[in-house]
């Protein structure tokens, strides 16, 4: 690949950009606006999106996922990677079943940390073996190691659970519910995101690996997840508008939690933890009441 474009000048759509280019590729970057991130002369700006694809072999959309559907288009002759995670809310449908084709992108990456150039592992699944192998080629290298999966809702469904997850437990930590609380919510979430993926016919590894364990444990461990905050600031005493209103960026697992769940209870998926993160957020249940709950469960084997 000789062009890539990407679509969407947040920071992990700049951080994909300046990594792209670091590996030789000619890069135009579509923004709305300005984008905060301070890039090479030679990543090309432009306010139109069909400036950006033009002659381009790959477009990278990494646009927040509910924004996904007004943004992408059939664009015949680009191959498509998304770049983004979470059910669509309402459809509760997932990136690549909203754009109707393309590959994947997901693991425990943070957009700074990519943009600085540090080590970091993702996997990209897709049904078009060439497709990802293609993408693994342009994108993979000394920084950037790339895995290859043709689980692609599982890889997917990891991804946008974790935000949900990461939540749960940054609310247990800005209740002062201690470590050992969060460390249970992290644990017990992972089995959650693991029904999750085999009710959508992918395979345990998925679960396992970088898409879904690897990010979990980033997201949900880290004040620096946009999720994690949130739920911090939950855990406080704040509103969801006021957890919102200081966030940095989109918070994904927002508007994702009831979308999963509506998404879950079609599989028939238990899955607690996202159900009192969803009371958590649309104001049924206050952080200790949803903790509370979780915690007054029937004993069972693990």
């Amino acid at each position: 690949m000789s062009k890539i474009a990407v679509l969407g000048a947040g920071a992990w759509g700049c951080a994909l950009a300046l990594h792209a280019w670091r590996q030789g590729h000619a890069m135009t970057l579509w923004a709305r606006t300005a984008p905060r991130a301070v890039l090479p002369a030679e990543v090309t700006i432009v306010g139109d999106p069909m400036a950006a694809l033009a002659g381009a072999d790959l477009a990278i959309v990494a646009v927040p996922a509910q924004h996904l559907r007004a943004v992408v288009a059939p664009w015949p002759g680009v191959a498509l990677l998304l770049a983004c995670k979470g059910f669509e809310a309402g459809s509760g449908l997932l990136p690549t079943e909203v754009a109707g084709r393309g590959a994947v992108l997901s693991g425990p990456n943070f957009a700074a940390e990519v943009a600085a150039g540090l080590p970091a592992a993702a996997v990209v699944a897709g049904a078009d073996q060439a497709l990802v192998e293609a993408v693994i080629a342009a994108l993979g290298g000394p920084a950037l190691r790339l895995y290859s999966s043709a689980d692609v809702l599982g890889v997917q469904a990891g991804g946008a659970a974790k935000n949900v997850l990461a939540i749960a437990a940054g609310a247990a930590m800005g209740a002062g519910l201690g470590e050992n609380a969060r460390a249970a919510l992290i644990t017990r979430g992972l089995a959650e995101l693991s029904r999750l993926v085999l009710a959508l016919g992918g395979r345990p590894g998925t679960a396992a690996g970088l898409s879904g364990m690897g990010d979990l444990m980033l997201t949900a461990s880290s004040p620096t997840s946009r999720n994690t905050a949130l739920g911090e600031r939950l855990g406080r005493g704040e509103t969801l508008a006021q957890a919102l209103a200081a966030s940095r960026g989109v918070a994904e697992g927002v508007a994702s939690a009831p979308a999963l769940l509506a998404r879950a209870s079609t599989l028939g998926v238990e899955m607690p933890i996202c159900e009192a993160v969803a009371a958590m957020l649309d104001g049924r249940a206050s952080v200790r009441d949803a903790m509370g709950g979780l915690l007054a469960r029937p004993f069972r084997a693990e």
